[in-house]
């Protein structure tokens, strides 16, 4: 059916949403509308489901989301018993995360599935931690993470609590394409089900788990005399942190913490920051206002669904300064094994597992403590499987940290996905240490790079929007195999390309994925790669030099030529 019989249809058929029904009629006789919003099927993948709310096949909205949500339930059906069919649902702050939420969970319920649903907001951790205390088949977690607030998703889990692996990504996805939006998809009135005991509020018990899993994350000392009365400026950026970052910090004595007034609340339109992520520098704006005017020590903030921490400090002038997902990831990894060395804590042959897209540098710090790392594809559920796979083989206490450079964190094993939480409750633990020697996170990160040698990681995005968008993409990787396979591309501003890593081949024992890093000479190295959530090819440049003016040049060098490849 092409995009304009499957216009008609949904004109015909959605008359239960009144926005999808008032979209619709607004795209009459407006082609091009149309297409966007009809030419595919929303993609469904690893990520589970991620697009802009509206009406179409290729948007979030209650259609989408309860046909995605029959086949989960048919996937559930055909691999559990039924006394194992549970599925655990949280959401975050975003607009309509309520409806998609009630209505996933009015599905499951109408094919007999158990239903357990957090009753407010609650982070992605929070989600990934009930799977497993309620030992759930999978779990949803409707959420868009940082994204724009036009867009929402629909996150699913595995009975491990990790994002599901592609195989089952696969699986679910073949039982989805098997059905029609209209006809196939059972569905049941939340409250109705409620009633009929086939829905059930999670407990506040599970919560008060989770903060005291977070909390038993502390590698602190008796010993180690450390002053908690930090002056935190904390956001959430109107997502799901608030209660349980606050809760956490305040429990273990961070109690002297200012919440930015106007990110405070729940607000899928997030007024103060429109693309509410912590990487960006604008989302952390009014933050490092409030920093300044209250002259705190730290600067925290997660993103809407709370897996993602982002921090600024004070330097030597008394200006805040923002760390990168790297620079922190690094700082953290170094406390925890220098912490655990101290303390005799370190268990033996420690892992720690990171993106390889992560800083490298992070290599050279694990190795000095005896620690392993292991490199996994883009992703914080490659991430988690790791830990699976340990947990299989009952040594998941060698897993010690994992990091992404995109401000992604995990000190533990009680969750499978990485936890803002846990990083705003480490993050604090390690600030107050280090200021009670005297020491600042920036000395500290200096330190660091006098030691293992200096390292610059940047990431650049390029957007492409639509049907239009999806094929440049495709074009722009296509381009760039065919220039290397040609012997066209040799160099990136004049640094010779020494190895070509192609991840669609899976290597490393590793799921195959449209990725490419390019090794250069002299430690640096360029990965490209679309994004799995967003119309946007990442470009992630790692940099080695004796300082940081000689890597930011390298760096404006590369930047400068990869430019031409996305023209």
């Amino acid at each position: 059916m092409n995009y304009v019989d499957q216009y008609k249809l949904w004109c015909e058929k959605a008359i239960g949403d009144k926005d999808v029904v008032a979209e619709l009629n607004a795209m009459t006789g407006d082609d091009s509308k149309i297409e966007d919003a009809f030419y595919r099927d929303l993609a469904f993948g690893t990520g589970g489901l991620r697009g802009v709310i509206g009406a179409g096949t290729n948007r979030m909205n209650i259609y989408t989301v309860a046909k995605a949500s029959q086949g989960l339930a048919d996937y559930v059906i055909k691999n559990f018993k039924p006394e194992d069919r549970k599925i655990a649902i949280s959401r975050d702050s975003r607009i309509k995360s309520d409806i998609f939420a009630e209505i996933a969970a009015g599905v499951f319920a109408a094919n007999d599935i158990r239903v357990y649903i957090y009753k407010d907001i609650m982070p992605t951790p929070c989600l990934s931690f009930a799977v497993r205390e309620l030992q759930c088949a999978a779990g949803i977690m409707v959420t868009a993470s940082h994204n724009p607030s036009k867009y929402n998703g629909y996150k699913v889990y595995g009975a491990d609590g990790c994002q599901i692996t592609t195989e089952a990504a696969e699986q679910i996805l073949t039982e989805i394409e098997k059905l029609d939006i209209f006809r196939d998809v059972k569905n049941a009135d939340f409250r109705e089900a409620m009633e009929a005991g086939k829905i059930s509020y999670i407990s506040d018990e599970v919560y008060t788990k989770f903060i005291e899993a977070v909390k038993s994350q502390s590698v602190l000392t008796e010993e180690d005399k450390v002053n908690r009365d930090l002056a935190i400026v904390y956001s959430p950026l109107n997502g799901a942190g608030l209660k349980p970052v606050t809760r956490a910090l305040t429990e273990t004595g961070f109690t002297n913490i200012t919440v930015v007034m106007e990110q405070e609340m729940p607000d899928g339109n997030f007024p103060t920051c429109p693309y509410p992520n912590p990487e960006i520098k604008e989302a952390m704006a009014l933050g490092m206002e409030y920093a300044a005017r209250n002259q705190a020590d730290l600067l925290l903030a997660t993103d809407p669904d709370c897996d993602r921490c982002g921090i600024a400090v004070r330097n030597d002038k008394g200006e805040y300064v923002l760390l990168s997902g790297n620079e922190t990831g690094m700082l953290l990894l170094d406390f925890i094994c220098s912490q655990r060395v101290k303390a005799g804590t370190m268990p033996e042959n420690p892992l720690m597992v990171k993106t390889i897209v992560t800083i490298d540098m992070a290599e050279r710090i694990a190795e000095d403590y005896g620690v392993k790392t292991i490199n996994v594809l883009t992703g914080f559920k490659f991430i988690g499987e790791q830990i699976g796979k340990l947990e299989a083989k009952s040594e998941e206490n060698r897993y010690i940290f994992g990091f992404e450079e995109s401000y992604g964190y995990l000190t533990g094993s009680y969750v499978r996905d990485k936890d803002a939480v846990d990083a705003a409750f480490m993050i604090c633990e390690m600030f107050a240490f280090y200021r009670s020697k005297g020491i600042g996170l920036l000395d500290k990160l200096n330190e660091l790079y006098e030691k293992y040698g200096f390292a610059l990681n940047t990431l650049h995005s390029y957007e492409f929007e639509g049907s239009a968008g999806f094929a440049k993409m495709q074009a722009i990787m296509k381009h760039f195999r065919d220039a290397y396979n040609s012997k066209e591309l040799v160099s990136f501003a004049g640094k010779k390309i020494e190895k070509l890593l192609d991840y669609s081949e899976g290597l490393d024992g590793l799921p195959k994925s449209d990725v490419l890093k390019f090794l250069l000479q002299d430690n640096c190295s360029l990965v490209v790669r679309p994004s799995g959530t967003e119309p946007k090819v990442k470009a992630y440049i790692s940099v080695s030099a004796p300082n940081l003016a000689a890597a930011t040049d390298e760096e404006n060098r590369i930047t400068e030529e990869l430019q031409n490849y996305f023209n």
